[in-house]
């Protein structure tokens, strides 16, 4: 699957559930598309686990260390970057800012 796009890959496999779900196909043909959804069921897996890497370290703090960060899509969306205690950071110099400063 060279080049495939994580997005593309994950359509096809819906729509070969979809088909081996509906059950409509002969047993040759459920075979033929059962390899192809493990082949993009893999291809995928292997897309997610690569962007979990890529945010882990994106999420390490200045020590190198993976710090958990829940998930809250309201917690500063929008607002520029944040520090590892998810306090904003000012777009000039890097440092802290607090609530009232952004006022």
């Amino acid at each position: 699957m060279p080049k495939e796009k994580f997005e593309d890959a994950l359509k096809k496999l819906e729509k070969i559930v979809t088909r081996l779900e509906e059950g409509e196909i002969s047993l040759e043909e459920s075979l033929k598309l059962f390899e192809e959804g493990i082949k993009l069921s893999h291809f995928c897996n292997q897309k997610l686990d690569e962007a979990e890497k890529k945010v882990e370290i994106l999420m390490k703090g200045k020590e190198g260390v993976l710090r958990p960060h829940p998930f809250d899509p309201s917690s500063n969306s929008g607002r520029g970057p944040s520090d590892d205690r998810g306090h904003a950071l000012s777009a000039n110099s890097g440092q802290e800012t607090s609530e009232e400063d952004e006022e």
